[in-house]
């Protein structure tokens, strides 16, 4: 259909209307100058399975080092108080690689497309990592050995901690490498009004892998695939090693992007600095719905963090506390051997936790409806771009034309669609289900009042999957789809409505908004919370905490409550979020008044 003019290595390729004046026939604005062809289609379920099948991977790599790298590294050697500082690596990637990834990801322009690269470079990162890690005493004791040390000197042992370190910390880069990549992949393959269900696989599959690595931790994996390693967390590595791998490939082998040439040229680059003062102007610039769901998350992380990260020693505490007050003289090794115990039921907790937040990821969807609509009324009939010359009044004020051919047989598909949107709550929304998330939160978190076993401890985590479906879920598919909706724009395939600011200044914006950049501005919201809470958990385990072995210490639930009224300052904050389902996006939806009318 279109014709590249090859002109030199590093000229982008350029569709030729003169050579083939059926361009400008498909061209949905009637542009001269549009570049490239229509992709605004819809994807079948079975291309989003496979556009989020690498979430999958990821979540499994992400859970065998939060599960299980805290138990590796103090096996090691390391202090509790260095290992707390070793898990600043997480929120620090996340402020500083996302972003960076991001840009670069957007100003990517090889054939293979924009985010795959990057994708494909954080997965093999990832793995080496992990497999460093794994095997970093026998790697540091083998090297030294070389020159005649002695391995279980005090020299080798630091050298091993500090290496291993060292790779948590590349570990953590390499995993938000491949996590910012696949984020914009979603973005930049699904089409707007495929936005929310492609983030809804995203974390069925991100609920599938962490289901996997609890069930994983909770065997013995030496006794049955010795060949994988001779330790717990040599083996749990491999495995999550060799499912990122399947994963990715399959789903950068099967799924493609647009041909990134086609974008123009990307933005200057420059150095730190430059790219520093480039992230400061992006902020500044982004578009009003971003800007006010990046607010909700400053606030919703901060609540989120203490449940994420003192869960399972919050359900100990419950387990511990009766056996503390029956012997409040125990030795430390029973101390030890209890609190093992305890930590089995945290793990519990959590494994019950991971199936009621996949069980959410399934339901919820079928119950939301879609913010946006499919850009035809009829999914039997074809569409066609509108013409300059096709009159607008026969497109109803739409951007498609629709073909009269006659309706074509329903497929099971269709059918199956119809019985699911019988599910759909028509005033709940995207936004109302992620404001009531937060309030469920809260209110979970203020019921820790009245918990007193690890029963209903174990039940209070289990209903927090619901809320935690939707903040994994609400939040990037409202970016997504904003982000998707302006790309639309730009590129002509959507015309804006009154409440988007004008095509001239979404133009302008190219460089600030691009999915790349918007999602890493994103995580920032996300991570930097994380340090806040650190920092306020910290001050009250100082106040609240009790010596170890001593009953009734609460310390744990007054910081999880804390979280609790932190969430109802995020509900609060999810109000100022556009309701786009009552604005529309323009006239790649069905209009409200055919939607109206059709319902």
């Amino acid at each position: 259909m279109s014709i590249i003019n090859e002109q030199s290595p590093l000229a982008r390729p350029r569709a030729s209307t003169e050579a083939d004046p059926l361009l400008k026939i498909i061209s949905p604005l009637g542009s001269d100058d549009w570049e490239g062809e229509p992709d605004e289609e819809t994807l079948s379920t079975w291309s989003l399975f496979l556009l989020t099948l690498g979430g999958l991977g990821l979540q499994i790599g992400w859970s065998v080092e939060t599960s299980n790298g805290s138990p590796y590294l103090l096996s090691l050697g390391i202090s509790k108080s260095l290992l707390a500082l070793v898990w600043i690596a997480g929120p620090l990637s996340g402020v500083l690689v996302q972003p960076y990834v991001g840009l670069k990801s957007d100003n990517c322009r090889i054939k293979w497309g924009k985010r795959r690269p990057f994708i494909i470079g954080g997965a093999g990162a990832t793995i080496l990592s992990l497999m460093i890690l794994a095997w970093a005493k026998e790697l540091v004791s083998g090297f030294f050995s070389i020159f005649g040390a002695d391995p279980n000197s005090q020299g080798i042992k630091t050298a091993v901690i500090l290496f291993a370190i060292l790779f948590v910390y590349v570990l953590d880069f390499a995993i938000n490498v491949i996590q910012a990549g696949i984020r914009a992949y979603i973005v930049d393959v699904a089409p707007t009004h495929q936005q929310e269900a492609a983030n809804a696989w995203m974390i069925r599959a991100s609920g599938i892998g962490n289901i996997m690595g609890y069930l994983a931790g909770m065997v013995r994996l030496p006794d049955y695939l010795p060949f994988l390693g001779d330790s717990q967390f040599k083996v749990l590595c491999a495995i999550a090693s060799i499912i990122l791998a399947l994963t990715v490939g399959i789903s950068c082998g099967t799924i493609h992007e647009r041909d990134p040439r086609w974008d123009g040229a990307p933005d200057s680059e420059g150095g730190v600095l430059a790219f520093f003062r480039g992230l400061v102007r992006s902020v500044r610039k982004l578009p009003p719905q971003i800007r006010r769901v990046c607010e909700v998350q400053l606030f919703a992380w901060i609540g989120w963090f203490p449940f994420l990260f003192y869960t399972s020693t919050y359900v100990g505490q419950i387990y511990v506390n009766p056996e503390f007050e029956k012997n409040p003289n125990m030795t430390p090794d029973q101390i030890d051997a209890l609190w093992e115990d305890a930590t089995r039921m945290g793990t519990r907790a959590l494994l019950v936790f991971a199936f009621t937040t996949f069980a959410a990821s399934v339901f919820l969807p079928f119950i939301i409806p879609p913010t946006y609509s499919a850009p035809r009324d009829d999914p039997a009939t074809p569409m066609t771009p509108m013409t300059p010359t096709t009159p607008h009044s026969m497109t109803g004020g739409g951007y498609f034309a629709f073909n009269p051919s006659p309706r074509k047989p329903q497929t099971f598909s269709d059918k199956l669609s119809a019985y699911t949107n019988m599910l759909q709550i028509q005033s709940l929304t995207l936004r109302r289900a992620w404001m009531l998330s937060h309030l469920m939160f809260a209110a979970l978190m203020g019921l820790t009042f009245f918990v007193r076993s690890t029963t209903t401890a174990t039940i209070l985590v289990a209903l927090i999957g619901i809320p935690w479906a939707l903040t994994n879920w609400a939040p990037f598919a409202l970016l997504s789809s904003e982000i998707s909706k302006r790309d639309a724009m730009r590129r002509g395939f959507l015309r804006p409505t009154p409440n988007d600011r004008n095509p001239e200044n979404i133009e302008d914006e190219a460089g600030e908004d691009q999915a790349g950049v918007i999602l890493g501005i994103h995580n920032v919201a996300i991570a930097a919370p994380q340090v806040i809470a650190t920092l306020v958990s910290s001050g009250m385990f100082r106040v609240l905490q009790k010596p170890r072995g001593s009953p009734g210490d609460d310390s744990i639930a007054w910081v999880l409550r804390f979280g609790g009224c932190c969430a109802l300052v995020a509900a609060y904050m999810t109000l100022r979020v556009a309701e786009e389902k009552d604005d529309g996006i323009g006239e790649i939806a069905m209009p409200r008044e055919r939607r109206r009318r059709n319902s």
